[in-house]
């Protein structure tokens, strides 16, 4: 755990227990978000080149297109937490780029002052490459797992060790009608993987994804610094009478 908490902030909740059925006809009500989110993913991207060039020019991220970028990662957060990316909640997502306060699934990104313009050459393909591997091998999305994200919310099945993992909690839930909470704290640090390196090969922060598994539905709590002589040893006020 690092003592300054990552930029990229992903939570989801469980409130209550999730339906034992509805799974089943998830993937036909999210058609009309799909529909949506397909527009705006293609959306994204053009405004991730123009951010790019933004970025190569003045080291600013443009506010308006990090609003925007961030609220269509927003929607296709709260889309994936409620379809098969973690099936975490039987809440229907609203249809808006606005963060939503008391939906189970949230997602916050701090906008950086400055950006490397030299990073911005790189990090989204070289330097996000170790990445991109471990993606592969969590949602089976290929070299094209960004851009799905981006568009779809990575919600499909696609053979990766995120989807075998969410298909044992529909069989959980189908026959026990409970999910799984060791299961929900791994789906959910895997899903924080995914998010965080999404929003740095987005180029919306320069802080590099760190290589551990966060689980659970909360960010880890940053740990307290040290001071520079050490901890700082505490007398017990029963130590000087005792003398």
């Amino acid at each position: 755990m690092t003592n300054t908490a990552y930029p990229v902030r992903v939570t989801g909740r469980l409130e209550g227990e999730p339906s034992r059925w509805l799974w089943l006809v998830k993937w036909l009500l999210l058609v009309p978000h799909l529909i949506v989110l397909v527009v705006l993913g293609l959306a994204f991207w053009v405004l991730t080149v123009v951010a790019f060039v933004a970025i190569l020019v003045s080291g600013r991220y443009p506010r308006a297109v990090f609003g925007f970028n961030l609220g269509v990662l927003r929607w296709g957060w709260r889309v994936a937490y409620y379809g098969y990316a973690a099936n975490g909640t039987d809440r229907y997502p609203p249809f808006t780029l606005a963060d939503v306060p008391d939906y189970p699934a949230r997602l916050e990104i701090d906008r950086p002052e400055r950006l490397s313009r030299g990073l911005v050459l790189v990090k989204w393909w070289l330097l996000a490459l170790p990445h991109y591997l471990v993606l592969v091998f969590l949602i089976g999305a290929g070299g094209t797992v960004v851009w799905r994200i981006g568009t779809t919310g990575a919600i499909g099945f696609d053979g990766g060790l995120v989807s075998v993992l969410v298909l044992f909690v529909l069989v959980a839930l189908l026959c026990s009608g409970r999910y799984p909470r060791g299961l929900f704290d791994l789906v959910l640090g895997f899903d924080r993987w995914v998010l965080r390196v999404v929003a740095y090969a987005a180029l919306m922060t320069d802080a590099y994804p760190p290589f551990r598994l966060d689980q659970g539905g909360e960010e880890p709590v940053p740990a307290p610094p040290v001071p520079p002589g050490g901890p700082v040893e505490i007398a017990s006020p029963t130590a000087g009478a005792a003398r």
